[in-house]
């Protein structure tokens, strides 16, 4: 599933910019009040701001397949880096991948992956250039199954793991809609409560998140 672009919200565009160029030093594509966004890899995020509050969610970029490593050493240069059971690389066997996770600025739990089956290696330093594309983006909601039926109905996906009970997994490798419940599963790996944060999402699916629904783009 090819992600091209997703857009999350945010009442602070300049603490986003400030976050993402200045100490990450990912390229601008668009900067103005309302609406900012960068290059990653293939994809696109964008920030744009909203008056109301505005709910953290989770997102994870694709990196080389070798680069977990060095991926942790760049960000550790630049931010805190959130642990699991006080391991930093946080392996997933069975998905054949290893994860670093961080905060932005809107307290967004971010997530570089570096996936075996995806088998691109790169032998330089890690910078914001080393990103492939975006591979994740959650979707906390109180029913699961509800969820996939829209999506699917878009297009048909592949549950890539999960069930409906508490975490499903959509897509593949190059792209994935995590979908939690929210009243069984926290995030991951802070384990602090899930709340469903809207999002606009442009790709193989396009469509809005808002207030829990899916709203087909045309």
């Amino acid at each position: 599933m090819k992600i091209n672009q997703i857009t999350l919200f945010t009442n602070n565009v300049l603490k986003q910019k400030q976050f993402y160029k200045t100490v990450l030093g990912f390229q601008i594509i668009e900067d103005n009040p309302d609406r900012i966004s960068f290059k990653t890899g293939e994809s696109i995020l964008a920030f744009e701001y909203k008056h109301e509050k505005v709910n953290s969610s989770h997102l994870a970029f694709n990196i080389p397949s070798n680069a977990i490593y060095k991926a942790l050493e760049y960000l550790k240069d630049k931010t805190e880096i959130l642990p699991y059971e006080n391991e930093e690389v946080i392996g997933f066997e069975s998905w054949k991948a290893k994860s670093v996770y961080f905060y932005d600025s809107d307290n967004n739990i971010m997530e570089f992956i570096a996936r075996e089956r995806v088998d691109i290696n790169s032998d330089i330093a890690f910078t914001s250039n080393s990103i492939l594309s975006i591979s994740e983006i959650a979707i906390a909601t109180d029913n699961i199954k509800s969820i996939y039926n829209t999506i699917n109905n878009i297009k048909p996906i592949t549950i890539f793991d999960g069930s409906f009970e508490r975490f499903c997994a959509l897509g593949n490798d190059e792209g994935l809609f995590i979908v939690i419940d929210k009243n069984k599963k926290k995030w991951y790996p802070t384990m602090e409560d899930a709340f469903t944060s809207d999002f606009i999402i442009k790709g193989d699916y396009n469509f809005n998140f808002v207030n829990g629904q899916i709203k087909e783009l045309t």
